[in-house]
């Protein structure tokens, strides 16, 4: 195993509440002393919580809830979520990592977590890793009062590790895992899902095969892994070894390839046959417009409704064609085609649409049975209209249906991240 490992300097820093912590600063309020949720009470009970406090989650809040499940007692602060000006003090937080590393030792992991490699810095600061951490962290919260935590470890996976396990509960929120913590912290994890990059699918199989622990996982044979699980089962065993070859430079140059596209949307009020007919066109402009901007077709369309909590359960099918599509009227019409077999009259609260094996745009088989002159017209149109909504806005130019009281187009396209800015 030796040979494999890595030795760097990496710090994963994680924004603690981030949304809620934003929102307490705004307000001069303490996150740790204060009750505060990020969600939009208006929306009514069933509206997501999109972020809780750190004092409510010591209270056992989780921080991914409904309304209707937060504790009735004392004096909760909503806070109406604006995706705009949690982009803002992310972009400034961003400006003081790079203040101490440069753009490629910085990974971008989501809106309140990075990744940075340090390997080549300290020796230029006269610091310990754990020294530069601590500043970094005092930086962030004396320039945006945002409290943080941080893992270190000698690659990207030890220090995510250290972060979601150790580093919350450690006194200045800082904890360092090295490859000697393997065997006393790294193997007593259980459940397995607590390790980064397994889910709960994965740990029910694991699970049979009587693996509980990363222990476990490290002590089973890596052929029988790899047979079980190809690259992903090798993968896991050399995880359980604490080895993770990536480093941070590699992963910004690496572009993931997009699988499917997909758009969905939450109702906040019950919606029934005729009414969500318009959703699902919204929607379907939404996925081909993506599918457009990858250039892309798609062989199989997938359409799920969820029904109200008062009912429960929806429906989820797909439809594969024969010829890959960009076509909104046909996507659209597979939609209702599968609405029109499933669907059993029950009040309606999410749609969902996701197109799936896509290939090139370039890709053309023909299709005698269909009138392709006007479907490259259709889709010129299409192409003009994504245009003008780039140059004008998203509401520059609509479909006459989305003026009806069915749609919530023109509000959704003045939100950001599914919230008004």
């Amino acid at each position: 195993m030796e040979t494999y490992r890595l030795y760097r300097n990496i710090l994963c820093i994680d924004l603690k509440s981030f949304y809620a912590s934003v929102e307490c600063a705004i307000r001069g309020l303490n996150p740790f002393t204060t009750p505060l949720v990020v969600a939009d009470k208006s929306r009514g009970g069933g509206s997501v919580v999109l972020a809780v406090t750190p004092y409510l989650k010591k209270r056992g809040v989780s921080s991914r809830c409904r309304v209707y499940d937060l504790p009735k007692d004392g004096d909760i602060i909503y806070a109406k979520p604006r995706m705009k000006k949690y982009l803002e003090v992310s972009t400034k937080i961003i400006e003081i990592y790079l203040k101490y590393v440069a753009y490629e030792d910085l990974h971008i992991y989501s809106i309140d977590e990075v990744f940075l490699d340090l390997t080549t810095y300290l020796n230029y600061y006269e610091k310990t890793d754990e020294e530069m951490a601590k500043i970094i962290l005092d930086d962030i919260l004396e320039t945006t009062k945002i409290p943080a935590t941080c893992g270190i470890g000698p690659n990207m996976l030890l220090s995510k590790i250290a972060l979601d396990i150790e580093s919350k509960q450690a006194p200045n929120f800082i904890a360092k895992w090295t490859y000697d913590d393997v065997e006393t912290k790294l193997w007593n994890i259980s459940p397995l899902s607590e390790m980064w990059g397994i889910g709960s699918r994965m740990e029910r199989n694991l699970n049979n095969l009587g693996l509980y622990t990363i222990g476990d996982i490290a002590r089973y044979p890596l052929k029988r892994l790899a047979k079980y699980y190809g690259v992903l089962g090798e993968e896991l065993y050399h995880h359980a070894h604490g080895i993770d070859q990536s480093i941070i430079h590699e992963k910004i140059a690496y572009q993931p390839v997009s699988k499917s596209v997909g758009h969905g949307q939450t109702l906040f009020h019950d919606y029934f046959y005729d009414d969500v007919k318009q959703i699902i066109l919204e929607l379907t402009d939404q996925v081909v417009k993506r599918l457009r901007e990858g250039e892309k077709k798609a062989y199989t369309i997938h359409f799920g409704i969820g029904y109200s909590k008062a009912v429960g359960g929806g429906f989820s099918h797909q439809k594969t064609l024969p010829f890959p599509s960009w076509n909104e009227s046909e996507i659209y019409q597979i939609c209702l085609d599968l609405l029109d077999e499933h669907y059993d009259g029950s009040p309606i609260r999410s749609v969902n649409i996701r197109a799936s094996n896509l290939v090139k745009e370039y890709f053309i088989q023909l299709n005698l049975f269909s009138d392709v002159s006007q479907r490259i017209k259709e889709h010129k149109v299409h192409k003009t209209i994504d245009n003008i909504h780039f140059k004008h806005g998203k509401n520059a130019v609509i479909r006459g249906s989305s003026l009806t009281e069915a749609s919530t187009l023109q509000s959704r396209n003045t939100m950001v991240g599914g919230h008004h800015g």
